[in-house]
């Protein structure tokens, strides 16, 4: 079991999103088909968006403060949507697991919409440090993490975009 002491709804957005769960999938180690997720390789190693709770910073932006603040909405969202089917109004009704609410087969559609609205929050955060507002398949996440994973580790300065050259002008 892995604990994160005094995490809040940020992390929580944030490790329950697509974008995580991708390098999750792309980094971590397997038994068999099991995942095995460890802090050291996993956790330690990805590379969050920057926002004000995920480092300090001296003046965190308003668009960096406002994707924090959606990340955190989307968050409780899907905490409130899963305790309306654990903990039921209605006496009657079983509580549900999680293992009933992510069965791929019959996972509730509110809660999907809301796991939606996550990703597209913690999408918009990644956006604001180099990433796509929507994303048109898993690898492209994989690359966008792993070059993104390179620019928060690298020693040496960021590389400068290079233009395109110009062919060399023919000879007669």
């Amino acid at each position: 079991m892995l604990v994160v002491p005094n995490a809040g709804l940020l992390t929580l957005g944030v490790l329950q999103s697509s974008m995580h769960m991708t390098w999750m999938r792309a980094v971590c180690g397997r038994l068999k088909s099991d995942y095995q997720y460890s802090a050291q390789i996993v956790y330690n190693n990805f590379p969050w968006p920057d926002l004000p709770g995920s480092h300090k910073q001296n003046q965190p932006s308003a668009q960096a403060q406002q994707a924090q603040a959606a990340i955190e909405s989307e968050a409780q969202a899907v905490l409130d949507i899963r305790a309306n089917y654990q903990q039921p109004a209605d006496p009657a009704q079983k509580p549900a697991t999680l293992a009933d609410l992510y069965d791929p087969l019959a996972m509730p559609p509110d809660l999907l919409k809301a796991h939606q609205r996550l990703d597209a929050a913690v999408d918009a955060a990644y956006a604001l440090c180099g990433g796509k507002k929507k994303w048109a398949s898993e690898p492209e996440r994989v690359a966008f993490l792993f070059a993104r994973y390179q620019q928060l580790t690298s020693l040496l300065p960021a590389e400068k975009p290079k233009g395109k050259r110009k062919a060399p002008a023919a000879h007669s």
